[in-house]
């Protein structure tokens, strides 16, 4: 029997014109049958610093009062082999030249968005993949990225890629947890230094990951997957 994953997705200074340079792109995944357990434990640790079960985690929040508990849930992730975590970063949106591809910012969007979930996918296993509820993704948008996935993926019964779906992220423990681990990897790539905590977050993600986070990981790489991409097609290797 084929198992079913949950690919929760979310995004990060995504947007064309928004005066930030880097732009980051990832999702946490793990097995359909361990979503429950696996929220469970999140908000456990939510109690057991003194939180609300229905803290919404954001990495807007991180400070240094807080240090202790986002340094649990980081570890959390390292530590739960059913969850993993791949992240595409653009380091200089400003480089890009869409009108040399005939295409638009938009359409590179939805090609980023299969680089990002394409190493992910496994023909022989299912697929449902949650994006955070924004603005700038609507219902129209959502369902051409789905057609988008499907076709690159040579999924067009959809029977790999089950459903394309946006959530509310306060509901949704693991797309808190994809926002943390997405906005330290923002955070790092646009050379922000002003918050402690968050500098000693991504030291964290760098020891326990077991890579620089400014060059890419191994393709394969199943725990902390990175690539950095170029818009002249070179890579970035560690």
């Amino acid at each position: 029997m084929s198992t079913v994953y949950n690919l929760y997705c979310d995004e990060s200074c995504h947007l064309e014109n928004d005066g930030q340079k880097a732009m980051v792109l990832g999702a946490v995944w793990c097995p359909d049958d361990k979503r429950a357990e696996i929220a469970k434990r999140l908000r456990e640790i939510k109690q057991r610093h003194g939180l609300a079960a229905d803290f919404e985690v954001k990495w807007t929040k991180v400070s240094s009062g807080q240090q202790a508990f986002y340094m649990d849930l980081v570890d959390y992730f390292f530590d739960d082999d059913d969850l993993h975590f791949r992240a595409v970063v653009v380091p200089d949106k400003t480089l890009l030249n869409h009108s040399d591809f005939g295409q638009s910012h938009d359409d590179w969007y939805y090609k980023m968005y299969f680089t990002l979930l394409k190493v992910v996918f496994e023909p022989c296993s299912q697929y449902r993949v949650y994006i955070d509820i924004k603005d700038t993704l609507g219902h129209e948008k959502v369902s051409k990225l789905h057609d988008v996935l499907c076709k690159n993926a040579y999924d067009f019964s959809r029977k790999m890629i089950q459903r394309v779906q946006r959530v509310h992220s306060h509901e949704v423990e693991q797309l808190q947890l994809a926002d943390l681990l997405i906005g330290a990897l923002s955070y790092l790539h646009r050379n922000l230094s002003g918050n402690a905590a968050k500098l000693v977050l991504i030291e964290r993600i760098r020891e326990r990951s077991g890579y620089k986070l400014t060059l890419n990981t191994m393709l394969r790489e199943d725990k902390f997957n990175l690539m950095i991409w170029q818009s002249n097609g070179a890579s970035r290797w560690q």
